[in-house]
């Protein structure tokens, strides 16, 4: 069959809009007595490959995605390129504007005039894709973080000094696991780094992005110099593969293995390197400049090193403040100490009391970092608070500023000192004014969780709202009987089961339980055979098992939320505590598809997914997944 349109849809996950696109495009070219084809980027590969027979007689290719789709071979052709959203959204829309003519013909070195003239993605877009290169990095960062800082913790759990040999604390298993901790925490930045340039561009900037993330260790720039490096190295791939991109394909494999490493690394780097050195001359003006408040009045010296230490939490601005604080100590100023310390100590308990106070509104992956913060924050490890700052800078970080603020301004008026360098509360039998210091951290630290849980529900009811919007009921088939396909007797909270071999059993049996099966023996054989092919655990704690058998009487979900997570494996590497299972007849051809689209989109809203992962109620959960909330 030949083709007049042609689509590729692709969204960062490959699990919802990914698919939620192909249908509405598929939709639309039907309504407009069209035939199209959609090639899709979903979670599991690319699927209806588009020939290159079929790309040549095509009239309009329609891209809708927010990821690299390999735009390049449609050179010469007419091409929409659009976001995945207005793919989903304004289908019709394009569909008449293909039918039309009225598109620009796509170039692999497009002028300028050109860009900016037919540019169809909106500013909103750009955010959004930097949000998931961000994010990208930062879900790859936070084991690094913890694993690290709980190790560093557990050894100054046997002395301040004890990794110290010239010490008479020292202990060489504490100096063991003060070395392993240390290699994890030295290893954020770079990763940080790396998984930002290889979700920019993909493979060879993961190699980049790990190396301008160590000149951005190295150099002392911290985590706000990891995201810049991550960016940098992602873009500047990017744009050597723009440059190399009419070189013969028999060197595709030179450009892998030699010019984008290589070239990369040189420009890249460079461009790191020039941007971290001139840090270490800020860096010395800022220590001579916080030196110069240390008996100043309390509460303005309270506020500057609170807000330096929670401004970007162990990069330069922390360290500079820490640094002074340490230089002063050596001087015998312990009182300027004690508030940087308390000021370093805020930032993670904040996050801490913060998933406490608004348990329902983040991600339990997001609640067991909070919870490991308070241990963290504890020891004087500020960085467990990162990846709840990287999520929405512009606020968090500001609220967080407020909380060590406060928690150094009270040290300074309550006149507390402290000796010690580093420790966290393992210092406080040597503090004087031990009692008096715990409270300011806790004011301070009590204070930014309850902010940040507030810009938290905030952020969760707009996204709510935003879904209520543009979800439409989930139901067995488009047609009027509207048939619900999750019932509240299908779901299944807190059940205790211990792998994933036991979900799927659970899950068969009550299929036959529940009447919607009649063999359960072929509906766990179907499901183990999904899982053979690939697992069908996704994000955020969630796998989507789904079956298809003759004996299955008719489309049905069950979900199943379990008391503790198992190994599922997954895209976030996260354990999974949801399944929710999609079983259909064998002849119902393509439906579970639709359904598992219909599913997988409401599964990319994390707000949803946290009331799914939290509430007791079955009917709050049913109406999340028929698309009545969420």
């Amino acid at each position: 069959m030949d083709y007049r349109i042609l689509g590729v849809t692709g969204c960062p996950t490959g699990i919802a809009h990914t698919f939620m696109a192909q249908e509405a495009l598929e939709k639309s070219a039907e309504k407009h007595g069209v035939n199209i084809k959609v090639e899709t980027h979903g979670q599991q590969g690319i699927a209806n490959n588009l020939t290159e027979e079929e790309i040549e007689k095509a009239e309009v290719i329609i891209v809708a995605a927010d990821k690299n789709v390999n735009i390049e071979r449609f050179n010469g052709k007419k091409v929409i390129n659009v976001s995945v959203a207005k793919g989903m959204k304004q289908s019709d829309e394009l569909i008449e504007r293909a039918l039309n003519g009225d598109v620009s013909t796509f170039r692999t070195e497009r002028s300028s005039e050109d860009s900016d003239e037919n540019n169809d993605t909106e500013n909103s877009s750009i955010w959004r894709k930097i949000y998931v290169h961000l994010m990208n990095g930062v879900s790859h960062m936070i084991p690094f973080v913890v694993a690290g800082g709980v190790m560093i913790a557990v050894s100054l759990m046997f002395g301040i000094y004890s990794s110290d040999p010239s010490s008479d604390q020292y202990n060489e298993f504490a100096a063991q696991l003060n070395a392993i901790g240390g290699i994890a925490m030295a290893l954020m930045v770079p990763v940080l780094s790396a998984y930002i340039a290889q979700s920019i561009a993909n493979r060879p900037g993961l190699v980049i992005g790990f190396i301008t993330g160590m000149i951005a260790f190295e150099n002392g720039t911290g985590f706000l110099g990891g995201i810049v490096s991550g960016f940098i190295s992602g873009l500047i791939l990017i744009g050597l593969g723009v440059v190399f991109a009419k070189l013969p394909k028999q060197l595709d494999g030179l450009k892998s293995i030699f010019l984008f490493p290589v070239l990369g690394i040189f420009i890249a780097g460079l461009i790191v390197w020039w941007l971290s050195v001139p840090m270490e001359t800020i860096n010395q003006a800022m220590m001579d400049f916080i030196a110069s408040f240390q008996n100043s009045n309390p509460i303005i010296l309270g506020i500057l090193i609170g807000s330096m230490s929670a401004f970007d939490m162990g990069g330069p601005v922390n360290k500079a403040a820490y640094v002074t604080g340490t230089v002063l100590l050596a001087e015998g100023n312990i009182a300027f100490m004690a508030g940087v310390s308390a000021a370093c100590i805020a930032p993670p308990l904040a996050t801490g009391f913060a998933v406490l106070f608004g348990k329902k509104y983040y991600s339990q992956g997001e609640r067991s970092a909070g919870l490991v913060n308070f241990l963290l924050g504890s020891t004087h490890i500020t960085e467990g608070a990162i990846p709840f700052a990287a999520k929405r800078p512009l606020t968090i970080i500001p609220i967080l500023m407020l909380g060590s603020s406060v928690a150094a301004v009270l040290t300074y008026l309550f006149q507390v000192e402290v000796p010690a360098p580093h420790g966290g509360f393992i210092v406080l039998p040597v503090v004087n004014g031990a009692l008096l210091w715990i409270l300011a951290i806790l004011v301070g630290s009590v204070i930014a969780g309850y902010l940040m849980s507030l810009d938290q529900r905030k952020a969760f009811n707009k996204m709510k709202q935003t879904n209520e919007k543009e979800q439409k009921p989930l139901t067995v088939s488009d047609d009027e009987s509207g048939e619900e396909i999750i019932k509240t007797s299908g779901i299944y909270l807190n059940q205790d089961l211990n792998d994933k071999q036991s979900v799927l059993e659970f899950i068969a049996n009550v299929a036959v339980k529940d009447g919607i099966a009649e063999d359960k023996i072929a509906v766990l054989e179907g499901l183990n055979k999904r899982e053979e092919q690939s697992s069908t655990g996704m994000e955020k704690g969630v796998a989507i098992p789904h079956v298809s058998h003759q004996s299955i009487k008719s489309p049905n979900v069950v979900v199943v939320r379990l008391a503790e997570g198992v190994t599922w494996p997954a895209l976030d590497d996260e354990e999974t505590t949801l399944a929710i299972a999609i079983l259909v007849p064998e002849n119902s051809g393509d439906k579970h598809l639709g359904i598992l689209a219909n599913l997988s989109r409401k599964l990319m809203n994390d707000d949803a997914v946290r009331v799914l992962q939290n509430t007791n109620s079955e009917e709050e959960i049913k109406d999340i997944l028929l698309g009545g909330q969420g």
